[in-house]
């Protein structure tokens, strides 16, 4: 294997001191003000969609076509590592400073695997950069877990992730109508990736729109969840459009109320009207898109990059290397190795002596990260990758589930089913995606998890208390003490 054209730059010597700079101060003044935390919390949820404009990345290897190119930060990473410290130094009053949240050990056990294939692998740069993100995710979830203790950080949570929902249905209702773009990316990189966030979020909107929160943010999530499932509509993915139906459609079913009257009626016919209008006005564009490939050619077509041949590929790498081929290794071994088994022929990396501008890329031609996040795991982490990271999927569902048992108003309780059918949006279109893996995704869906995490500590309590529990008996008044 030639050597990678991979190096430091200058930029990221001064971006890292400034980061370094930036985490230490934010840091001091999080530590001693709680309405600053609070503000930091929604600037770093909200500004999630924006971090593909504001990033770093150091030792970065931009024309590698793979999952991370380069150790990415943000400046929601910078917020969120003060935002962490913070929470442990100077928890809120009342707020245990320490427990172990629901689904980090199976994310722990994963985060070791990973590490491990990446220290074995071959190139491990890639590994390295991949690994990075997933220390990411896991400090968004612990950040979630220990700072999302009531309802005040969940007001703060949710009025966040309906300021992103407006922006994106904004943008893409600009680039349809006013920039004539086929498939709307709003300020994500690409329509699927759209999709994709607005599924893991718009569920979350149905479950805080039907929850006992103030009437105004109330009415805000129910306006983002217009503007979300117009976004979803413009972005005409195929997959993501009937996953954003089936979670919120199953969040409502579960946390809307199902009595007849007046203002129900005219709430569902409001919606009616308004699916029926997108649909109109996107018929031709979105037959034209289910009509572009059926599923016999998606997935038993052999001479095409359909899905069914990134599962074939899959297979392949799996009868080699049963332990895979290294976390985010995928487009180096497929583009040099693994695609000629299945009659595909891509470049080589190693045939790259120098870092080729932007404009000449699209002359190379390298293999794409499987478009299905389990086919993608399989052929870099093996089939024990593969069964961990399914286990670790199972428990965080199994955490969501649990707040399906009560129907209550209480947001404590119906954030966490929204939040669950966001999980279930992801993972149903990461059956033809692999963009769980994008910064904004996997960074949200990480916090998300750990909202949840949090919210289930907050409830043990009350669900470990008898159901039938005597009322205290007052004790006695104190006998007053002889001087």
């Amino acid at each position: 294997m030639n050597q990678l054209p991979i190096s430091f730059e200058t930029k990221d010597f001064i971006g890292a001191a400034l980061l370094l700079a930036g985490t230490g101060i934010a840091t001091a003044f999080l530590v001693f003000s709680e309405r600053l935390r609070d503000l930091a919390l929604f600037a770093m949820i909200s500004g999630a969609v924006l971090t593909e404009k504001l990033d770093i990345d150091f030792y970065g290897a931009y024309w590698y076509r793979g999952t991370t190119r380069g150790f990415e930060v943000t400046f929601i990473d910078v917020l969120a590592l003060a935002l962490l410290f913070s929470a442990l130094v100077r928890p809120r009053p009342g707020s245990a400073a320490w427990f172990w949240p629901a689904g980090l050990t199976p994310l722990l056990v994963f985060l070791g695997y990973a590490t491990l294939s990446v220290a074995l692998a071959t190139p491990s740069v890639f590994g390295w950069y991949e690994l990075s993100k997933l220390l990411r995710g896991a400090m968004f979830f612990l950040l979630a877990a220990y700072f999302v203790r009531s309802e005040r950080e969940l007001r703060i949570v949710v009025l966040a992730l309906a300021g992103a929902a407006l922006l994106e249905g904004t943008d893409a209702l600009r680039q349809r109508y006013l920039g004539g773009i086929y498939r709307v990316t709003g300020t994500l990189d690409h329509a699927n990736s759209l999709s994709m966030y607005l599924c893991l979020v718009g569920p979350v909107l149905v479950a805080a729109g039907s929850a006992a929160l103030p009437d105004a943010l109330r009415r805000g999530c129910w306006l983002a969840l217009a503007a979300a499932a117009a976004a979803v509509m413009l972005t005409l993915s195929r997959a993501g459009i009937p996953a954003f139906a089936l979670a919120v459609g199953g969040a409502a079913a579960c946390t809307c109320s199902w009595r007849i009257t007046f203002k129900n009626l005219l709430i569902a016919g409001l919606i009616g009207a308004g699916v029926s209008l997108l649909v109109w006005k996107s018929w031709d564009l979105l037959a034209a898109r289910y009509e572009s490939a059926s599923l016999k050619e998606e997935y038993l077509d052999d001479n095409s990059e359909g899905r069914g041949y990134y599962l074939r590929q899959a297979e392949v790498i799996l009868e080699d290397k049963p332990f895979g081929v290294g976390l985010n290794n995928w487009s180096y071994w497929v583009s040099k190795r693994y695609g000629h088994d299945l009659d595909m022929h891509y470049e080589t990396y190693d045939d790259i002596a120098f870092a080729p501008p932007n404009d000449l890329l699209p002359m190379y031609r390298y293999a794409a990260p499987a478009h299905n996040l389990e086919a993608l795991t399989a052929g870099e982490l093996g089939w024990l990758g593969l069964g961990l990271f399914l286990l670790l999927w199972a428990r965080w569902l199994q955490v969501g589930a649990g707040f399906l048992r009560d129907r209550g108003p209480d947001p404590m309780h119906r954030l966490g089913t929204g939040i669950f059918f966001g999980c279930v949006g992801v993972f149903m279109q990461s059956q033809t995606e692999w963009v769980f893996r994008q910064t904004q995704i996997f960074l949200t869906f990480h916090f998300l998890v750990g909202v949840l995490a949090g919210l289930r500590h907050a409830r043990r309590p009350a669900q470990l208390q008898p159901e039938s529990a005597p009322e205290p008996v007052p004790a006695p008044p104190a006998e007053p003490i002889a001087i």
